[in-house]
């Protein structure tokens, strides 16, 4: 990917999971790569996987040499999204930017704010547009392929092992230190529901709470840390079982152990275990956020739409349900099948596989990278299908959400005309 005569230049900031696989997919598509990181291991390891030739200790640092940059890659934690996102556009650089702008609306709007100050290319990450799965469903539903919209039902089901690592024993399992478990987990879900309906909404419900992971579920003889535990063997959220079954295998070395130490050895994992947090028992962690969620959305077009979040589930891809009068469409992220109510029933249904085999998230990630490199060097807005008021609108909806589950009322939501800003 070039910008004129040479590579996009691209700094990434944080080289936790989500950097280090927007580093991968920067290198991929040709983009020449920084990197900056406060931890040493980490910021190394990413460093000399991508062979990046400069390496700084904080964007703090970074800014500093933003004149050696096109794109930054913000993926930091949800609370400190906004001062590097500010601090870049204010020196013309464009910004890829980890979900969400901020926990808050004023940060967010003070970000936008910013963004549209300094008129740079600026998107989020909210992958699930870009895989060809979206589009080809999306096509589906425009051509009448089952009548008129009726309603939508989408699920996001986290995975009880996921849910535990991330949301009680993890970086997001408190609200104060990174978001709500809507923001942080479903502002994308909620990005492809409006996309799916070509609609706001005008009013939604929510209800959800903590139900499980919370100290009156602690089991009887269980300790406060699974290393301890009489309990641990027949327990589903043990951490040895889930930690110990990923040493030996990159990925999972990767993506899930990384979280809980930089040397994937068994000695050093209980270690991590023993003092860190991801061996507490996770009836006894200090969480916050709701393990479970509904929102219900009314459009004026009359279309109604459903979309969950829980725990309790296997790691399983989305799964998106959308009802017309004339048919229905079932899908995984992967496949998606078309029931025709008008056809003979031999032929009721048609099956499509579009993409690459892989699961929604996984081709919607890389292909985002792709297109935002390819809006920097052809300084061509139209390849950003996550825009600044494109987020903001799912941002808006999801903290209408929030309102919404603890009052117990339903909220109303207003929106200025199109083009105008969300």
């Amino acid at each position: 990917m070039v910008l004129g005569s040479r590579p996009v230049r691209v700094g990434i900031v944080g080289a936790g999971s989500r950097g280090a696989l927007h580093a991968r997919h920067v290198q991929r598509a040709g983009g020449r790569l920084v990197a900056t990181e406060p931890r040493p291991a980490r910021r190394e390891r990413l460093a000399d996987a991508h062979d990046v030739p400069a390496r700084y200790a904080s964007w703090t640092d970074l800014v500093e040499h933003a004149g050696d940059l096109d794109v930054v890659v913000v993926a930091t934690q949800d609370h400190e999204h906004a001062e590097p996102v500010v601090a870049f556009v204010e020196r013309g650089v464009h910004v890829l930017c980890e979900k969400p702008i901020a926990p808050d609306e004023p940060t967010a709007r003070r970000v936008a704010d910013a963004v549209r100050r300094a008129g740079v290319h600026f998107s989020v990450c909210h992958p699930l547009r870009y895989a060809p799965y979206t589009p080809a469903l999306v096509a589906a539903l425009r051509a009448g392929r089952i009548g008129d919209l009726v309603s939508v039902q989408h699920l996001e089901p986290v995975g009880a092992w996921h849910f535990a690592h991330s949301y009680v024993r993890g970086a997001w399992r408190r609200e104060d230190l990174a978001s709500s478990l809507l923001l942080a987990k479903c502002s994308h879900d909620v990005d492809l529901l409006t996309h799916l309906v070509g609609d706001r909404p005008s009013r939604l419900a929510s209800f959800g709470r903590l139900s499980h992971f919370r100290a009156d579920k602690h089991p009887d003889g269980a300790a406060a840390n699974c290393l301890d535990c009489g309990v641990e063997p027949t327990c589903p959220y043990s951490a040895p079982r889930l930690y110990r079954s990923c040493l030996g295998d990159p990925d999972w070395e990767h993506q899930l152990l990384g979280a809980v130490t930089d040397d994937p050895s068994p000695d050093a994992l209980d270690e991590a275990l023993r003092t860190g947090p991801y061996g507490r028992c996770v009836y006894l962690c200090d969480n916050d956020v709701v393990d479970h969620q509904v929102v219900a959305f009314d459009f004026d077009s009359g279309v109604t739409a459903t979309h969950t979040v829980t725990a309790f589930s296997d790691a399983a891809p989305r799964q998106t349900r959308v009802f017309g009068t004339h048919g229905a469409v079932e899908g995984d992220g992967h496949t998606l099948r078309v029931h025709d109510f008008r056809g003979h029933p031999d032929r009721a249904v048609e099956t499509l596989t579009p993409g690459d085999g892989r699961p929604l998230h996984q081709e919607g990630d890389e292909e985002l990278v792709r297109a935002f490199l390819r809006v920097v060097a052809d300084d061509d807005p139209a390849g950003n299908l996550t825009s600044l008021d494109e987020t903001l609108t799912s941002h808006r909806i999801v903290w209408a959400a929030e309102r919404a589950r603890r009052s117990g009322e339903t909220e109303r939501l207003t929106w200025e005309p199109a083009g105008v800003g969300a």
